[in-house]
């Protein structure tokens, strides 16, 4: 069968591992594949602290979204793939350690940028934008860099205006436009998660009987 793919976007802290999470509680990890744009990272290992601490990670150049294309293409043909680790207190990928992942019935390609790599758009079934306030994304920004990246709040809000809202204007709004579904209010909009879970188990009955 042909495997269902998703894709998730939208900024910062708006909600896509919320939306995640439901879809792999309604399907069960064992039918669903995940590659998570943050992932993809180029590795920094070779430039200065100063430098890597500086760089614009919200740029899609920032991302090796080949590989990404190339690796979602092989599960797609049921094949098997080594994801990238990325490290994002050294900013470095991790040459020692990947993380396998097989072919499933849905693959989820998840990040901001997503929705504005058309190489990673024409091969998806689904495309949802999560959508959120700015406030409300840069309080669950701050709060996921503290606690899982050991950021002090300075660098935090320092990146937030040099580089994350500009490039969420540039990019990831816009990016909006190619969506078939937009779930407004973050990930806890019910509603409309259970109108995307019943759209993929349809598509799913269909692969499954074609």
């Amino acid at each position: 069968m042909h495997p269902v793919v998703i894709g998730i976007a939208g900024g910062s802290g708006s909600g896509k591992s919320t939306v995640l999470r439901r879809i792999i509680e309604a399907f069960g990890p064992e039918r669903i594949a995940m590659l998570d744009h943050d992932a993809y990272y180029r590795d920094l290992a070779h430039l200065p602290h100063e430098v890597r601490v500086a760089f614009n990670f919200d740029h899609p150049d920032a991302l090796e979204t080949n590989l990404m294309a190339d690796h979602l293409d092989a599960l797609l043909r049921g094949e098997r793939v080594e994801k990238p680790v990325y490290n994002f207190v050294t900013h470095s990928r991790d040459d020692q350690k990947t993380v396998r992942i097989r072919p499933r019935p849905v693959i989820v390609v998840e990040g901001i940028l997503v929705l504005a790599e058309p190489e990673l758009v024409r091969r998806m079934d689904i495309k949802i934008f999560v959508d959120a306030d700015d406030d409300i994304r840069l309080v669950r920004r701050i709060r996921r860099d503290i606690e899982e990246r050991g950021r002090s709040i300075h660098s935090i809000l320092d990146q937030y205006e040099r580089t994350v809202r500009p490039m969420h204007l540039e990019f990831v709004e816009p990016s909006k436009r190619r969506a078939d579904v937009i779930i407004p209010r973050g990930g806890h909009n019910r509603v409309a998660i259970e109108m995307i879970l019943a759209r993929i188990e349809t598509l799913l009955q269909a692969a499954e009987a074609a």
